[in-house]
C-alpha cells in the first residue's frame, strides 16, 4: 500500500468519476484504474462499486476512506512540519515567568502564537527572584518575564511590562493584626516571616526580609498563601494573588515599620547577543506592542 494509491483512491471519492480523478491528478484514466485496483487486490476486497455509471465506495470502501483520509491528513500535517522546519520557525521556543507577574497575559499572549505558529512547541516556565534571569543567560529560555535586579543592561534588551504591589499580609486573627497602627520592625521579628526561596542555582536573592527576624522559607507563593491563611506567619504577596482574599477579608494588610507596600516593575527580557527566530520574534513584538 502507498501513499499515491490513497491520493487515487481519494480524487475518485471526491471528484465522482475515474475521469475527472485521472485530470486532476494529471494521470491516464488507466493509470488511475490500474492503481486502485492494484490496491484492491493488495487489501483483498473491493473498494469502489464500478457497476453504475459513478463509482461508488462499497460498505467495507467506506470504513477504509475515512481511515485513508485521516492517514492524508497526517500527511499533509506532516508536510506542513517539514515546510516550517526548512524555514527559520523555531522548532521549540522557551520562556520563562516570575511568579511575581501575573500569567493571564502571557497565557494570552501564548494561545495567539500557539495558533499562529503550530509547529513551533512553547515551553513556559515558573521561576522566582534571580531563576529567570539567570535561565536567560545560561541559554535555557529565550525570553524571560522579570525584574531588572542585577541583570547586565549592556548585555539584555528590556521591555517594561508594568507594575504589580507586593502587600504585607496575614490573617486577620494571626496577632500582628489586632494591633491598632503602625507595627514596629522589632516587634514583628517575632513573628514568623514566610518567605519564597530564590530559584536560581549560582545566586541566590534576597528581597523584603525583615532582619534578624524569624522565617520560614517555602518553595512557591501558592504555599506561602496557604501558610498566612492558616495563621501560621506574614509576608509580601503580590496584589493579583491575594484579590480575593484581601475582599473576603481573609487576609488583611498590615502597617509595618520600614515595610510598607512595594510597587515592583517587571520587564520582558532577551539577551543582545542571540539570534531571535521568527516565533521569539513574534513573541517580542507582541510584548511590546502591549508594553506601549
Amino acid at each position: 500500500m502507498t501513499l499515491e494509491q490513497l491520493i487515487v483512491l481519494h480524487a475518485i471519492v471526491e471528484h465522482g468519476t475515474f475521469r475527472a480523478a485521472a485530470e486532476h491528478l494529471h494521470k491516464a484514466q488507466s493509470a488511475v484504474s490500474h492503481m486502485l485496483k492494484k490496491l484492491e487486490d493488495e487489501i483483498g476486497f473491493e473498494l469502489v462499486s464500478r457497476e453504475a455509471y459513478r463509482p461508488a465506495l462499497t460498505e467495507r470502501g467506506e470504513v477504509f476512506y475515512r481511515h485513508a483520509t485521516r492517514v492524508l491528513q497526517r500527511m499533509q500535517d506532516l508536510k506542513s512540519v517539514a515546510a516550517t522546519l526548512g524555514s527559520d520557525q523555531e522548532a521549540e521556543v522557551a520562556l520563562t515567568v516570575t511568579a511575581t507577574y501575573p500569567l493571564a497575559p502571557i497565557l494570552s499572549l501564548i494561545s495567539d502564537m500557539t495558533a499562529r505558529f503550530q509547529a513551533t512547541h512553547i515551553k513556559m516556565g515558573r521561576d522566582n527572584m534571580g531563576g529567570p534571569l539567570e535561565k536567560l543567560m545560561a541559554g535555557e529560555v529565550q525570553i524571560a518575564i522579570s525584574t531588572l535586579d542585577e541583570a547586565p543592561m549592556d548585555r539584555v534588551e528590556a521591555l517594561p511590562l508594568g507594575p504589580v504591589r507586593m502587600i504585607p499580609v496575614c490573617h486577620p486573627d494571626f496577632a500582628p493584626a489586632r494591633g491598632d497602627g503602625m507595627t514596629s520592625d522589632a516587634e514583628m521579628q517575632t513573628h514568623i516571616q514566610v518567605v519564597v526561596s530564590d530559584s536560581a542555582r549560582e545566586t541566590t536573592q534576597s528581597k523584603g526580609l525583615l532582619p534578624g527576624g524569624l522565617r520560614w522559607t517555602v518553595s512557591d507563593f501558592g504555599t506561602k498563601k496557604e501558610i498566612l491563611l492558616a495563621k501560621m506567619g506574614w509576608g509580601g504577596m503580590p496584589d493579583f494573588l491575594i484579590k480575593d482574599e484581601l475582599e473576603a477579608g481573609s487576609l488583611v494588610p498590615l502597617s509595618i515599620e520600614g515595610y510598607p507596600p512595594a510597587q515592583v516593575l517587571h520587564y520582558a527580557l532577551r539577551r543582545r547577543d542571540m539570534v531571535h527566530g521568527t516565533v521569539a520574534q513574534a513573541i517580542w513584538d507582541q510584548l511590546r506592542g502591549g508594553s506601549e
